[in-house]
């Protein structure tokens, strides 16, 4: 005969259980994403050597890619003044959290039960609340009165300018530093978007 009294029961006590389940696991992958060595450690196919090859590439000095550079510079925000993967991809505010927390949960099921895939890229690419929560403003470089304005110098070319960061801002490709690690021919290809005058200059 059945006892009613615990499946009343077992409700509420799974109830609580997944309560406590979210914040508890909030906070555990905070501490556990402090560590670059914890984000590779699932991401490091031998088949598909994204994250590998980034990661090796992070602590390459002179700086060879952007993210490099800003690992090179560090993180001032932080006690030890280290720059960490999170800090790109850990995602601004809540909602920004929420959906990196998400994808992580799912890969996580993936990887437990056998079936994870390694990304061939970002399924979800950085939003410019990413970038921007360090880099609230363009500082224009000085330049002669002869001297074309640097880009961002340019208002229309500044906040509103309706182009992605990550758009011509690649994280990891290798590049010039003096270019500031932007690709050429990708950059004009954002510019085409605008200004036809690029499309000519396109392969």
């Amino acid at each position: 005969m059945r006892r009613p009294g615990r499946h009343r029961l077992a409700l509420p006590v799974l109830a609580l259980a997944a309560t406590l389940a979210f914040p508890v696991g909030w906070l555990v992958t905070d501490h556990l994403e402090e560590d670059n060595a914890f984000c590779v450690s699932c991401h490091l196919s031998a088949s598909v050597p994204l994250h590998r090859d980034n990661h090796g590439d992070f602590g390459e000095r002179p700086p060879v890619s952007l993210a490099a550079a800003h690992a090179a510079a560090g993180n001032e925000s932080r006690p030890d003044g280290a720059f960490r993967c999170i800090d790109c991809h850990g995602g601004d505010g809540w909602a920004g959290r929420a959906r990196v927390k998400l994808l992580s949960a799912r890969d996580a099921l993936w990887y437990v039960v056998g079936r994870f895939e390694e990304p061939e890229g970002m399924r979800w690419p950085l939003w410019d609340r990413d970038c921007v929560k360090c880099h609230d403003h363009f500082a224009a470089p000085s330049h002669e009165p002869w001297e074309a304005p640097p880009f961002h110098a340019l208002a229309v070319h500044n906040r509103a300018l309706g182009v992605g960061c990550v758009e011509c801002h690649g994280s990891h490709e290798h590049g010039d530093a003096k270019l500031d690690f932007l690709q050429p021919d990708h950059v004009r290809s954002q510019c085409a978007r605008c200004h036809s005058e690029f499309e000519e200059t396109l392969p």
